[in-house]
């Protein structure tokens, strides 16, 4: 077993806005390429710390076109990382039309490489019309969910809403293993499993920013039951560790 030592963490000791230091908000309204009907905005009301957790809220409220409000933040510009082990405690929200996530994007996906050649790794991501069964993912320009082809697995927790999981990932030079409360559920290698060993379907060797966001409705997402927000995800803490 790999010798880890903590390199990163946000424990949300401190109450009022996401730590500047180390999150930003990503802000707009397109549907960012999947119909998603939310705003993301900079707003305390949307993404707030108190009583030692973080709390992302989605509500329904017109912002401009769009009739929706939610919150994604990140570590961009902030904090990436390259490998390691990436540690999250969380609740999720509940409701139809819900779509939590836990992620990272690559540096370069900001810098001009387009998605899906740049990679994405999905921690964790969880639809509200489909209760407690949790998702992972692997994005590249080979396979990808456009094609349907994304490498994906899931499995079914115990009450996601009122109960604390840990979603992790660990991630090498050779592989990325996905955890729940520090079980593996599935693991894919360099070159195995039909993921390629070439950057079009592997490009996993390069530093990843984390985000995590709720999203509303969308081409997964689905439809939307208003009776049922505000969405709340609940945050415990978020830790990166990285081998001696």
């Amino acid at each position: 077993m790999a010798e880890y030592t903590l390199v990163w963490a946000d424990d949300f000791g401190l109450d009022g806005k996401p730590d500047p230091a180390k999150w930003t908000f990503e802000t707009g309204g397109h549907g960012w390429g999947n119909g998603e009907s939310q705003f993301y905005v900079d707003s305390q009301k949307n993404a707030f710390v108190q009583g030692g957790s973080l709390f992302l809220k989605a509500f329904h409220e017109s912002h401009g076109e769009n009739q929706y409000t939610s919150a994604k933040i990140t570590t961009y510009g902030k904090a990436a990382w390259q490998y390691g082990k990436f540690e999250i405690r969380a609740k999720l929200p509940r409701g139809k039309g819900s779509w939590p996530a836990i992620w990272m994007m690559p540096v370069d996906s900001k810098q001009g490489v387009r998605w899906p050649l740049c990679g994405e790794i999905d921690i964790m991501e969880h639809v509200g019309w489909d209760e407690n069964k949790v998702h992972v993912s692997l994005h590249t320009d080979l396979y990808n969910h456009q094609n349907h082809t994304q490498r994906t697995a899931s499995e079914a927790l115990e009450d996601v809403f009122h109960t604390f999981h840990v979603y992790g990932m660990e991630w090498t030079d050779e592989k990325i293993t996905f955890t729940f409360d520090g079980r593996e559920i599935k693991t894919w290698t360099r070159g195995d499993n039909g993921t390629d060993s070439t950057a079009l379907g592997w490009p996993f060797d390069k530093p990843y920013y984390i985000i995590l966001n709720i999203a509303v409705g969308g081409f997964w997402g689905g439809e939307i039951d208003n009776n049922t927000l505000p969405y709340t995800m609940e945050v415990d803490y978020v830790h990166v560790y990285q081998k001696l």
